[in-house]
């Protein structure tokens, strides 16, 4: 045929006939299916019948007559005008029948291959000028989905010819200098993945916002993908770590579920894409179990080393996926290399930190870009509107689409009231350089137009916005050539697996203290114990939610686990094989009663909590024990189920060398055995009673790490909450550094490591210096400190 190519018959050489889209899902077809990688079939039609169709309508000079009006991307009211005029032309057409037969056979050749008569298909346009090394932008042509019957994809043909001339294609082609007259359009028609009915969603090979390499990321919703994409839904998002999926392990390092009310079907009766309602009980479980997740992971690993090799550098991949409702499998329906990333770039770390203290937080949401822009809110009700954007404003509108890429190009950065991380704002923001903050709910209703307001992506996974000009300062680190010193050892303390990919990137010795309570805290939000008696909850309210939270779980013991194992996993991958010590829980009476359900179970108030019912005194006593439990079942599931044995424990608060052997006791019948597969169990040197006798607790741990703060508070007799001892509690102490020194050498001469996890180093430069003379073996500070530590290196 002349005009046709099917998927098995073409590859990435062939782009200029069938385009970027279609190239790949042949480039797959050929090479990856042997992987297992399920892909559906279906065919190209060439560039070349794109030519064939403008010459035989004689439209070449009338469409570039037209374009002449075009004079910079920049003037809106043009694009808009001239693509218009373009697009009726073109879908107003006679197509030549040499292009309706080699279409017609094409088409009957493929509902015969499934069994079918009117086959349902999706209808794509592949360019010849997108998804190449410097061309990428979400959503520049249309795609149409279901269609069904000979007719009606020749009409759909024309409709994705005459996208290849929307407002945001035109603007694009124009910034990148690509000449209209060079980009032809291939369209691809592929059979239909019903989703409808069950699954989809896209997928990275990479970490979107850092671009970590080891990590592949999935988001999933409801019905057709297209809902994720206009932000219609926040999708479930899970994370997989590649070089432990290769090792044969299940690496699930996140699984936190999305809002998923609705979803896009295809009404049949009605021949429409609609909005559906998700019944209730749908909602609230995760849409991907994990042996799908699993083998999504596996799909997306081929595709990305298949695209490596082929390259001859690393190639992380953009992903499409569906699951099918008849026959429930996964199945990828286009790839495309991921342009955001996948250069080499210097490296260099930037960090934004607000220094301002007056903030009114107006709305907050899911952050992408991990910067800091103050700049006029220019809130956007209809594309109409997007008109009024001024270079430099900050964009707020409902959900953007790709008719807003022009004005987003010279916007500061974007705010949406709906949306997840692969929404199309989130997806343009990065491509642009620009933060966004996606699913605020209402930014068009608390965000007044005109009104100066900062954006703030810089704090991880929820991004603020605050009323007025905040100031702010840029710290930028330059990582390339740093060499470290080789002791002490300089690590990073992380409290929130969100930062972790982040702070990975410093060349440290890894996490010195990698505290769970921000994982209880805000992941899991429940107290423990009531998630082992959830019957003795007697609030119907705090029952409820508990129930919502642990919803989608086999149990709520299990959602303990999994959440806890989740975070601790996404710290150990991202530092991985670097060690990280992980802290067990350290919370005081008043933080666990402050919990859900924990009023229940804190039932006694201390007066001083800090010397309180806390750290290793909880994990054997029969009100924690249990708790504590899934604590060590959560370790365990990081390094056996994960592969992650860079994982390692360290116990807080011990206050006696009995209690640090009850401790071990509990954990070794749980199977967490120090020296197993390379456990080292790390003792906190924070009680006086540890320095004292650091001979004897010696024999129970493999090092030890110091805890400032309550070795200073213990020293002196100052409660640290205390505002009144407030001028009192100082690590410059002499006293203070007089046990810091007591237990460097006590630790040295009973051939122990020891290390610093506390404050004081991070708070005090002197303090780090005194530490250094000492022989400490490392110094585990803030990432900020860290940061500060390679400017001055």
């Amino acid at each position: 045929m002349r005009f046709i190519r099917w998927f098995d018959q073409i590859g990435m050489n062939d782009i200029p006939l069938v385009g970027g889209k279609n190239a790949s899902l042949g480039e797959m077809i050929m090479n990856v299916t042997e992987a297992g990688v399920r892909i559906p079939a279906g065919f190209a039609i060439t560039v070349d019948a794109y030519w064939h169709y403008i010459q035989h309508n004689t439209f070449l000079e009338q469409i570039k007559q037209i374009m002449n009006e075009v004079s910079t991307s920049s003037d809106v009211s043009f694009v808009c005008n001239a693509g218009k005029k373009v697009r009726t032309l073109l879908e107003g057409g006679t197509l030549p029948e040499d292009i309706i037969s080699e279409i017609s056979l094409s088409y009957k050749r493929l509902c015969d291959m499934y069994d079918r008569t009117d086959l349902s298909v999706a209808v794509r346009s592949s360019a010849t000028a997108e998804d190449l090394p410097t061309a990428s932008f979400a959503g520049q042509q249309d795609t149409f989905l279901h269609i069904r019957g000979e007719q009606s994809l020749m009409h759909t043909y024309k409709q994705c010819i005459a996208s290849l001339f929307t407002d945001r294609a035109i603007t694009y082609r124009i910034a990148k200098k690509f000449d209209h007259w060079k980009v032809g359009l291939s369209v691809g028609v592929q059979k239909m993945v019903h989703s409808d009915n069950a699954v989809s969603g896209v997928a990275f090979s990479l970490e979107m916002e850092t671009g970590f390499k080891d990590v592949i990321t999935i988001e999933a919703s409801y019905g057709l993908g297209e809902a994720i994409v206009q932000g219609i839904v926040t999708p479930d998002e899970y994370l997989v770590y590649k070089p432990m999926l290769q090792e044969h392990y299940n690496p699930i390092i996140k699984k936190q579920k999305g809002d998923k009310s609705t979803k896009m079907v295809y009404q049949v009766d009605k021949k429409k894409i609609s909005l559906m309602p998700v019944a209730y009980e749908k909602q609230s479980l995760f849409a991907l179990s994990n042996d799908e997740i699993i083998t999504l992971a596996h799909y997306v690993s081929a595709i990305e080393l298949y695209y490596s090799e082929r390259k001859g550098s690393w190639c992380p991949m953009d992903i499409e996926w569906a699951k099918d409702s008849d026959d429930g499998l996964i199945y990828i329906v286009q790839a495309r290399p991921e342009t955001i990333h996948r250069g080499e770039k210097t490296p260099m770390l930037q960090t934004y930190v607000i220094t301002g203290d007056t903030l009114e937080t107006l709305v907050s949401g899911l952050s992408v870009g991990q910067k800091i822009v103050s700049g006029v809110a220019r809130v956007i009700t209809t594309i109409h509107d997007i008109k009024q954007v001024r270079p430099g404003d900050i964009i707020v509108t409902d959900m953007t689409n790709p008719d807003f890429v022009p004005v987003m190009k010279i916007a500061a950065g974007i705010i949406t009231n709906r949306g997840g991380r692969t929404c199309h704002a989130a997806i343009v923001s990065r491509e642009l350089g620009i933060p966004a903050l996606v699913g605020s709910k209402n930014a068009t209703e608390k965000i007044y137009d005109g009104s100066v307001i900062t954006l703030d992506c810089s704090q991880g996974i929820t991004g603020y916005v605050y009323n007025g000009s905040v100031p702010f300062v840029i710290h930028k680190t330059v990582l390339q050539d740093v060499t470290m010193p080789k002791k002490p050892k300089i690590m990073v303390n992380c409290a929130d697996p969100s930062t972790a990919f982040r702070s990975s990137l410093l060349p440290v010795a890894g996490v010195g203290l990698a505290r769970i309570e921000f994982i209880i805290a805000n992941y899991i939000q429940v107290h423990p114990m009531a998630l082992i008696y959830p019957e003795q909850i007697q609030d119907p309210v705090i029952h409820t939610k508990i129930d919502e939270l642990t919803a989608g779980y086999e149990s709520k013991k299990g959602f303990f686990v999994e959440q806890l194992s989740y975070g601790i996993g996404s710290i150990a991958a991202a530092f991985f094989p670097r060690p990280v010590y992980v802290r067990f829980s350290d919370f005081k009476t008043n933080e666990y009663r402050n919990l859900l359900g924990g009023s229940f179970f804190e039932t006694t108030k201390e007066e001083n909590p800090m010397l309180g019912f806390r750290g290793a005194s909880r994990y054997y006593d029969k009100r924690y024990r249990e708790a504590f439990i899934m604590e060590c079942i959560s370790f365990m599931k990081v390094r056996n189920e994960m592969g992650l044995k860079n994982v390692h424990v360290m116990i807080p608060f011990v206050r006696t060398v009995d209690e640090a052997k009850k401790v071990l006791e509990l954990m070794d019948s749980e199977g967490l055995v120090r020296g197993k597969d390379g456990l080292q169990v790390i003792i906190m040197c924070e009680v006086p009673s540890n320095v004292l006798l650091i001979d004897q607790f010696s024999i129970l741990c493999d090092g030890f790490s110091i805890g400032s703060n309550d070795l200073t508070q213990l020293t002196l007799g100052v409660d640290r909450d205390s505002e009144i001892l407030g001028p009192l509690f100082d690590e410059r102490d002499k006293a203070v550094q007089c046990m810091l020194d007591m237990a460097i050498k006590g630790a040295h001469q009973a051939g122990k490591y020891i290390g610093i996890c506390g404050q004081a180093p991070s708070d005090y430069p002197e303090v780090a210096h005194f530490l250094i003379q000492c022989g400490i073996d490392s110094l585990s500070l803030n990432a900020d400190v860290v940061q500060q530590f390679l400017r001055s290196i």
